[in-house]
């Protein structure tokens, strides 16, 4: 395989450990647990240490394994540089705790998954300030700015009601404005969708989600896609300025966030992760067709009273979405009519399996408000349009037909 050669999206990951060395000629980068790495120079072990050379300084900032991912992730995204984390909030997480400071301003969709939102009251009550705006709406956002503002967070689809962000019009705001422009890429995933083409700075990707893919592996990712210039992001300490400016953010990150923090994923769950990912776009055609199939049945029974999946032309975002994305994705969320409980609806529900993941092979549904909604209350939850029927369906790659049979039988 040719490093010259534009190859396609899969071809690309399939093959992107083979481009390094491999000991004994391994088509898979194999897991390393050492979590101490030795120097016959010490003069090269300080100059690993001080950014000088590449090199692995200890476990909780990375080790071959988990670099491995981080390049393969760096090239689904388009970007410069991953850095990958023990968990998707633990990625999140590690923007606030890297990048900002109490007196900050930053500007977050009103809709968000829930422990996103959790984390944001976190911060708010560490000092720095949070300002929610409707995000399917430019105008919103740059409504909500103020001269503190540092940066710009939005889903690329919400969880659970698939509200679609006005991306390239806030990045474009972000851009104009000299802010960090930060897009959570999990419910489309890179396959079906690069943050970079409308202007973010950072990406986060819930790898635990459709990059694994299978439901075994905690992790989470962080990739500067290059768009941003750190040069004026006011936070960076000094001691992280010894390069480029293109480096400065990442250079902060790892140290805040892995080596401070310490929130490292671990070389076992990134070799999951990494071979998960090679049927990243397999499983999303599937899934996102077997969603699309799923959502329009619903929609059409009189027993339902709301389907929310982008791929509908009855979405609000319909068209923004068929702009923006490859294919709608493979989470849905729906509303039964009065008289029909979600629970038992669950229950009789022979496929679809109740867990509290998504992106999985597997078609998982959930009680929203029930369950990972529930601690927000009832007021935050009606502000964001989830109803108390809600449930939330992340649809697998089961056999179409087995699907829209299962959840056709479960209406009773």
């Amino acid at each position: 395989m040719s490093e010259k050669k534009s190859y396609g999206f899969t071809t690309t990951i399939l093959h992107n450990d083979r481009q390094k060395p491999i000991e004994h000629g391994s088509l898979h980068k194999p897991i390393h647990t050492s979590v101490t790495f030795g120097y016959n120079d010490a003069r090269q072990l300080a100059s690993v240490f001080q950014g000088k050379e590449p090199g692995f300084r200890y476990g909780r900032q990375g080790n071959p394994t988990i670099s491995a991912l981080e390049d393969k992730i760096t090239k689904m995204e388009d970007g410069v540089s991953t850095l990958c984390f023990a968990t998707g909030m633990g990625a999140i997480g590690a923007v606030f705790q890297a990048l900002l400071r109490a007196g900050d301003h930053i500007v977050s969709s009103s809709f968000l998954f829930g422990n996103t939102n959790s984390l944001w009251q976190t911060a708010a009550g560490q000092g720095v300030e949070v300002a929610f705006a409707d995000a399917t709406d430019v105008a919103n956002v740059e409504a909500a700015l103020t001269p503190a503002t540092r940066l710009v967070f939005v889903e690329t689809i919400a969880n659970p009601r698939t509200q679609v962000a006005d991306l390239a019009r806030i990045g474009r705001l972000c851009r104009e404005r000299g802010i960090l422009f930060v897009v959570d890429n999990t419910m489309t995933s890179p396959y079906l969708f690069r943050p970079k083409t409308v202007g973010a700075g950072l990406v986060v990707n819930a790898l635990t989600k459709s990059i694994g893919g299978h439901g075994n592996a905690l992790g989470g990712s962080l990739t500067d896609t290059g768009e941003y210039d750190w040069s004026a992001f006011p936070n960076i300490a000094a001691n992280y300025k010894r390069n480029a400016p293109a480096q400065w953010g990442m250079a902060q990150l790892r140290a805040k966030a892995l080596r401070d923090f310490g929130a490292s994923l671990a070389p076992e769950a990134a070799h999951h992760i990494a071979v998960g990912a090679e049927t990243l776009a397999l499983r999303m055609e599937r899934a996102s067709a077997n969603a699309l199939a799923v959502a329009r049945m619903l929609e059409a029974d009189e027993r339902v009273a709301a389907v929310y999946y982008p791929g509908l032309a009855s979405h609000p975002q319909h068209a923004l979405a068929s702009e923006l994305f490859k294919a709608y994705g493979s989470l849905f969320s729906f509303e039964l009519k009065d008289g029909i409980d979600c629970f038992d609806y669950l229950n009789r529900l022979k496929l679809g399996i109740s867990a509290s993941n998504l992106g999985d092979t597997r078609t998982l549904v959930i009680p929203v408000s029930h369950t990972i909604f529930y601690e927000m209350g009832a007021e935050r939850r009606a502000s964001m349009g989830i109803a108390e029927s809600l449930i939330r369906v992340s649809v697998g790659i089961e056999d179409t037909a087995d699907l829209l049979d299962d959840f056709r039988s479960a209406l009773g």
